[in-house]
């Protein structure tokens, strides 16, 4: 049996024209969700994954539609292999069932994990490059200029008897901040 899966980011995008592309594919059961892809809650794609069986076929628009990212699709759709699950992509022109097909998703697969490492390496040789430079990745150490003012706030009004917990309502800031500017100021604490 073919099932179809349909899916749009946001409540205002419209989903017909993956559900006719769909059904003029032959999908009898679409499952179809308007929710981030990013999502990892795709409670449509759940059930439609509980229904498939050995000899079904999963159908989407465009790969996109299904996995949150290239690895996931990857992983999804050797999942599918594994189980004995066709997989197509209408606009994509994929069809795993097939040995092209097949060809054609793996060569995707190693192109991915070829970029993967590509990237990795460009990393890796840019903070390299920095280094040698004098460069130091991270978060710049000490307080911003807007920080070091509150911190003089913070010790003026702890130093004017004012408990802790008064003084983070007051600023609007966190206790463990109230602290740490303290701690930051010099100020030996009760």
């Amino acid at each position: 049996m073919k099932f179809g899966y349909a899916r749009v980011s946001t409540l205002i995008q419209n989903l017909d024209l993956q559900l006719n592309a769909l059904h003029h594919a032959g999908c009898k059961v679409v499952f179809q969700e308007k929710i981030s892809g990013s999502s990892t809650d795709r409670p449509e794609l759940q059930k439609m994954l509980e229904q498939l069986r050995e000899g079904d076929e999963v159908v989407v628009w465009k790969l996109d539609r299904l996995g949150r990212s290239l690895p996931d699709l990857i992983q999804m759709i050797n999942a599918f292999e594994f189980r004995g699950i066709g997989f197509s992509s209408v606009q994509d022109k994929l069809d795993t069932s097939t040995p092209a097909g097949k060809l054609i998703f793996h060569i995707f697969c190693s192109l991915a994990e070829f970029e993967r490492a590509q990237t990795k390496e460009r990393t890796l040789a840019g903070l390299e490059a920095a280094r040698l430079k004098g460069k130091i990745g991270g978060k710049p150490k000490g307080l911003s200029e807007e920080a070091k003012t509150t911190a003089r706030v913070v010790e003026s009004l702890y130093k004017e008897g004012y408990a802790v917990k008064i003084i983070a309502e007051k600023l609007a800031i966190s206790r463990q901040t109230v602290y740490t500017y303290l701690k930051h100021r010099g100020v030996e604490i009760k």
